[in-house]
């Protein structure tokens, strides 16, 4: 299904975007990497070339590109290497995100831009730099990680400032959806039921503790797997849950997701 199929990850070298990149991997998918971590950060874990290496064992072909997606023309130098290495791009996957959950007074003015430079601004650059190779893709999608929109004030008041930008990333969605669909580019969002055990969690925030509660990447990279299998001109303008998305595939056993299975799963914030 994947084999020789190119796939530009935004933020692959740690978290849900490498476990994305490695299930398509197995599957003989080739990944453009495009991560800024080229030395490694203790808190962290991973760059962008041992992301490659974990890539290149599982089965597929990676192209580790130092990409900080704030910056335009790093983004075209990364769809440019990629092209230049595997031809095309068939799949985008746009998960590099950037986290504050503030309120309006502790959310310092660096910090809301970085979240809409990163979410908004570098999601809707690495889409409009892609969608030309997309358009010559037998099956073209755009997988974007943000969760359904919920106009509730309860999950605004929270951190609007975050809120705003992660469902500023579903309404691109919704947006390319609509604008791609003639030319048959699927575009869809992905978000989990449950908090995702990444190092963003740990350090921003619960800590080991809520790291317990939560879910292995896996359970996105499954689901993912699934959505990107389906026909482009079919499957477009939907915010999926990664729970419905499994079910859908007869997945009904989802125990081992889970890091700890004796701890009580943390709904994620915006369920």
């Amino acid at each position: 299904m994947f084999s020789n199929k190119t796939v530009f990850i935004s933020g692959a070298s740690r978290g849900i975007g490498k476990a994305i990149a490695l299930r398509l991997a197995k599957e003989g998918a080739n990944i453009i990497i495009a991560a800024k971590s080229v030395s490694e950060d203790p808190r962290l874990g991973g760059t962008i070339y041992s992301a490659a290496q974990e890539i290149n064992e599982a089965g597929g072909r990676a192209i580790a590109t130092q990409c900080d997606i704030r910056d335009e023309e790093q983004i075209i130098d990364a769809v440019q290497k990629g092209i230049a290495l595997f031809g095309g791009i068939d799949i985008v996957i746009n998960n590099a995100s950037a986290i504050s959950l503030s309120n309006t007074e502790q959310t310092e003015t660096k910090r809301f831009d970085l979240m809409h430079d990163i979410n908004v601004r570098g999601t809707f650059l690495v889409t409009k730099h892609c969608v030309p190779f997309l358009k010559k893709s037998s099956n073209p999608h755009i997988l974007t990680l943000s969760p359904p929109v919920n106009l509730d004030p309860k999950w605004l008041g929270m951190s609007v400032a975050y809120t705003i930008s992660k469902y500023n990333m579903s309404m691109l969605t919704l947006g390319w959806a609509a604008e791609f669909r003639k030319i048959g580019i699927a575009a869809n969002a992905l978000w989990p039921f449950t908090t995702i055990a990444t190092s963003a969690v740990k350090n921003l925030l619960g800590g080991d503790a809520l790291i317990q509660k939560s879910r292995k990447a896996d359970i996105l990279a499954d689901a993912a797997y699934y959505i990107l299998q389906k026909p482009a001109k079919e499957c477009t303008g939907n915010s999926f849950m990664d729970e419905d998305v499994l079910r859908e595939a007869g997945i009904t056993d989802f125990s081992h997701y889970a890091v700890n299975p004796n701890e009580t799963l943390q709904r994620d914030l915006f369920i």
